[in-house]
């Protein structure tokens, strides 16, 4: 466990009494479901939606979409401070594209657009209709098995013999169009880019790092857009939504640095099994409430 690791980590434990001292216990443990769920392969967009069905929590703020994109500001942040050394250094080979030189960068520069825009296009086409149809638990738990498979099927036949410089453009054409598919709650980002990049030969690092860069502008556009609403937050709603966006930033920190270390010995399969179990037990639930 690296320093890193350990202070968020009792950062996690000095909100997580502060939310119960001030009764915003559910918010931190939206919080945590988010920073965990946003970067491993499993849906945080689903997970945030089967929670507060699953305990019926009659807070509002926490079954909105709006709470959900409070809550990747979180994550995003998370991204932007961990991968900070690399962002950096895309900003500053920015004039270099500009003047048609090519470098490592710059090629990631232009993997990283060409990645963005299936998912921009989709998300504006089609995001009042994900909003209104596909938020629903039986979904959810189908979409979470099918992509389960998918996912298996990846990290089995996925080759390791491409690093991170040798993405090129038609990659990112592909990486794009799975991350597109993300929109779909149960999907999961992470999970669709990681997917798409292993079975196109790259590594599990590369493939996992590719998608943490990819998540950033995505993630900006979608505050964006939610910006009002995010700013018409008042009262006891303020609080809550700070909670929850604290917490998923410092646990979004720690998730980052363990599963890169991680993701090379343990791959992704592991995640199709847990998608199973949550998808068998969503069932189950929606059985015994008839």
């Amino acid at each position: 466990m690296t320093t890193l690791t350990r202070v968020c980590s009792i950062s996690v434990v000095v909100l997580a009494v502060i939310a119960v001292v001030i009764g915003e216990w559910a918010a931190f443990v939206m919080g945590v479901l988010q920073g965990i769920t946003e970067f491993l392969p499993i849906s945080s967009s689903a997970h945030l939606i089967l929670l507060p069905w699953l305990f019926s929590w009659d807070n509002a703020l926490l079954h909105s979409l709006t709470f959900d994109v409070g809550l990747h500001v979180g994550t995003l942040a998370a991204v932007l401070f961990y991968f900070r050394d690399d962002l950096l250094d895309l900003v500053k080979a920015t004039p270099q594209l500009l003047r048609g030189v090519r470098t490592q960068q710059t090629q990631l520069i232009v993997a990283i657009v060409v990645g963005t825009l299936p998912a921009a296009v989709v998300g504006v086409l089609f995001e009042s209709a994900i909003e209104e149809y596909l938020r629903s638990p039986i979904q959810i738990a189908v979409v979470l098995a099918v992509m389960g498979v998918v996912i298996a099927y990846a990290d089995r036949v996925g080759q390791t013999h491409r690093a991170l410089p040798q993405l090129g453009w038609r990659d990112a054409v592909w990486i794009g169009l799975a991350q597109a598919c993300a929109l779909v709650p149960g999907v999961s980002r992470s999970g669709a880019t990681m997917s798409a990049a292993r079975v196109l030969g790259f590594d599990r690092n590369a493939a996992a790092r590719f998608a943490f860069l990819l998540s950033t502008p995505i993630t900006l556009a979608a505050v964006a857009v939610k910006a009002d609403d995010l700013l018409l937050i008042q009262g006891s709603d303020v609080v809550t939504m700070l909670v929850g966006v604290t917490t998923a930033a410092v646990v979004g920190v720690v998730v980052i640095d363990l599963l890169l270390s991680w993701i090379r010995r343990i791959g992704l399969g592991v995640f199709a099994y847990y998608r199973w179990v949550v998808a068998i037990a969503v069932v189950v639930v929606l059985y015994l409430r008839g």
